[in-house]
């Protein structure tokens, strides 16, 4: 792209508009997620869950879809699904089926789960940013009081079109 646009801005100006900052954090998380991988702690996440579940497809299913809506509520979803996917990877290795309940339980958890807090999601961060800018303030406690139920809700509405749509 700096070879095509060469002539419409230097690549100086180009390198400083760069988000250098998310770009390295992303670095940082997949190669966390690759050592976590590597290290075995990965499968020792997927043992606990299965112990938990017995490996059973619904109950798994609600198990992340639960966890993952209330923690991406306080730790930002995108490294929460990337640490996670591997996870959900082993279950498909230890014969966990039906297997695509778990990838929409984590998605929709982790997702959803993101409105619980402003940390839950980079654009809640943005959000609150740009509105300061603009004499706004939105308080964490406030946002957190409305966003909890907002999660609830949207948790119980996944739960009822995970069992619907695979189990009943």
């Amino acid at each position: 792209m700096l070879l095509i646009s060469e002539n419409d801005e230097s690549s100086d100006i180009v390198f400083q508009k760069v988000e250098w900052t998310t770009l390295f954090f992303f670095v940082g998380l997949f190669v966390l997620v690759g050592g976590l991988e590597k290290a075995g702690i990965i499968d020792q996440i997927a043992y606990t869950f299965i112990d938990w579940t017995e490996g059973e497809s619904l109950t798994s299913s609600l198990v992340i879809l639960w966890s993952a809506g209330i923690l991406s509520g306080f730790v930002d979803n995108i490294p929460y699904v990337a640490s996670m996917i591997p996870v959900i990877e082993e279950f498909q290795s230890f014969g966990v089926k039906p297997i695509d309940p778990l990838w929409w339980a984590l998605a929709l958890g982790a997702c959803l789960g993101g409105n619980g807090s402003l940390l839950g999601a980079s654009a809640n961060v943005v959000v609150a940013g740009i509105a300061s800018t603009h004499g706004e303030k939105i308080h964490f406690i406030k946002f957190m009081f409305y966003g909890l139920m907002i999660v609830l809700l949207s948790l119980v509405l996944s739960t009822v079109y995970i069992l619907l749509r695979y189990f009943l």
